[in-house]
């Protein structure tokens, strides 16, 4: 099925429910700029239920750049104002309608040749036009091996020629956004690290399975256990880390844990300044039989 981004833009700005919108604060935090004294919190909130949350600062949103209705950007630009939080948005190099997907070569080659700066350019010139500060996240968790997405797993050189091709375009219509470069935290991600010039801040994705914890472990892992082998790749790379993607499921006292302990600052991550939940069910099954894990807050926590 083909998603309107008007549709979900607009009802979650307007009216607190459908897919691209989420979180924020009073002070209007970057999370570039953000002190790691303790995680500034965000979140990718379709549904609304962080719209009043006055400690978080970070709306998130996510756009196909194939499916994106232009007209509703403005519309974030002013939800995200009007609660003083800044902008991370997504962009996504396809279509959320599956039956028009290409694959990953048709992709590839269609980024490298220029077939698709017109969609990159188009969403950055509205960027561009903003007063919320922007961070663009191009193409996420691209080592990742799973099939998910069709811009992952390629040639490293092919993804960083393709990565910069697009910040690029955007540079040139949004010269203020700053870049987010935001692998899975999965080993070799180190082989897609596009260099300085291209990334102001890293994102990283940690998700906590209490079920598949206790499956492989046989106990419940932490948000800090959890986050330390993507944070320890990265770190050597000198720059701001967000967990860009948030999520937890479970019973009670391990959904309770992993909010609170997401919060908190550590000396070990000492480049860590953001959290950001990702307030969705997921959308691609978990390998080894986990399904679609809810990580909405209104139904994370298990029986």
């Amino acid at each position: 099925m083909k998603l309107s981004t008007a549709t979900a833009v607009v009802s979650a700005l307007i009216l607190g429910v459908a897919l691209p919108a989420s979180a924020g604060s009073p002070a209007g935090t970057d999370p570039i700029k953000t002190s790691s004294a303790a995680s500034a919190f965000g979140s990718y909130d379709p549904y609304g239920d962080f719209s009043n949350d006055k400690s978080a600062s970070i709306e998130e949103l996510f756009l196909p750049w194939e499916d994106v209705d232009l007209s509703t950007l403005p519309l974030a630009d002013a939800y995200a104002q009007q609660r003083g939080r800044s902008l991370l948005i997504t962009i996504e190099p396809w279509t959320w309608s599956k039956d028009w997907r290409i694959t990953p070569p048709e992709l590839r080659d269609g980024i490298l040749s220029g077939k698709y700066d017109a969609n990159m350019q188009a969403i950055c010139s509205l960027v561009g036009q903003m007063k919320s500060p922007v961070t663009i996240r191009w193409a996420q968790e691209m080592e990742d091996k799973n099939g998910r997405f069709t811009w992952a797993n390629w040639a490293p050189k092919d993804w960083i020629a393709a990565y910069k091709r697009e910040v690029d375009v955007c540079r040139k219509v949004a010269p203020a956004a700053k870049y987010m470069w935001s692998p899975k935290g999965v080993e070799g991600l180190e082989k897609y690290y596009p260099g300085d010039d291209y990334v102001d801040v890293i994102g990283l994705s940690v998700f906590g399975l209490q079920k598949k914890d206790n499956d492989e472990a046989g106990r419940d892992r932490t948000f800090e256990e959890t986050l330390k082998p993507g944070y320890d790749r990265v770190a050597k790379f000198n720059k701001p880390v967000i967990v860009a993607e948030l999520g937890y499921v479970g019973k009670e006292d391990y959904v309770s844990k992993w909010a609170d302990d997401s919060r908190k600052s550590y000396a070990e991550f000492p480049a860590l300044t953001s959290v950001v939940y990702f307030n969705q069910k997921e959308v691609w099954p978990w390998l080894g039989g986990y399904g679609l894990p809810d990580w909405r807050v209104t139904q994370h926590v298990l029986p």
